[in-house]
């Protein structure tokens, strides 16, 4: 009998940080970074195997690269928000399937990955990237630093890119691939990179939410997280962006 999985995220807080960063993204200052990053790669990965999809679905967002580059072949994009990651999809035969900034809050990875290849026809093609285990540092060392004696939970836990070939060869994809690339941003405050990431859906969505920082925690942190500046008073955050490339057979298996 297999185990149950570990209940780490709670999937409507996930679903619930999404939609309040499309919220968010109605003002014109909202941060765009992450999400137009992976949208730009995306659209060079689907030129270069050229790939046009004709039934796409997208899972996240759908910044203007990535909507325009689909609906030049394809028309409609489906919009699959509304699917449960960790469940069988209502719908298939989608011949692309885009998923931004998702993975970072799944329980169950495997069988996430085993939900889109099965929802894809025969040959069709995923690329999921989200962000990875490298991320944000020095707002780690920030928070752990607001807490000495008994720092909460506060930050995800986030996938490894090393052991993401493995997480493929298990869902059963063709042609998997991994890749990773690193954003780094500069920062003069903390608030301003939580803002950032709040904006782009990449708050907590942990299942044990912790109570908010109190007031000389929340200074300690932001002390600490300046301590990390460089002779321009800036903080290079890190942010990590692991990508999953692969397909379903053409034997649909």
């Amino acid at each position: 009998m297999a185990s149950p999985v570990p209940r780490i995220f709670d999937p409507h807080r996930r679903v619930l940080r999404l939609q309040r960063a499309f919220a968010r993204q109605r003002r014109a200052q909202a941060a765009r970074f992450v999400w137009e990053d992976i949208a730009e790669e995306m659209v060079e990965r689907l030129a270069f195997v050229r790939h046009e999809p004709q039934r796409p679905l997208v899972i996240g967002p759908c910044p203007k690269p990535l909507g325009d580059y689909l609906a030049g072949s394809a028309g409609k994009i489906a919009d699959g928000n509304a699917f449960d990651l960790e469940a069988p999809f209502a719908q298939g035969g989608f011949d692309f399937i885009a998923v931004l900034g998702q993975f970072d809050a799944v329980n169950d990875l495997p069988g996430a990955l085993i939900h889109l290849r099965e929802a894809l026809e025969p040959g069709g093609l995923v690329i999921a990237s989200f962000v990875g285990g490298q991320s944000l540092p020095r707002l780690r060392a920030a928070m752990l630093a607001a807490e000495p004696d008994r720092p909460a939970a506060r930050m995800h836990p986030l996938v490894d890119h090393r052991a993401a070939p493995g997480l493929l060869q298990r869902a059963g994809w063709k042609d998997p691939v991994v890749d990773t690339q690193a954003l780094t941003i500069r920062y003069s405050a903390l608030d301003t990179l939580v803002a950032d990431l709040r904006d782009q859906g990449l708050g907590n969505a942990l299942a044990d939410t912790a109570p908010p920082l109190g007031k000389a925690a929340l200074e300690r942190a932001r002390s600490a997280f300046l301590e990390q500046a460089d002779n321009s008073g800036k903080v290079a955050e890190r942010i990590e962006i692991v990508t999953l490339t692969g397909r379903r057979s053409l034997a649909g298996t």
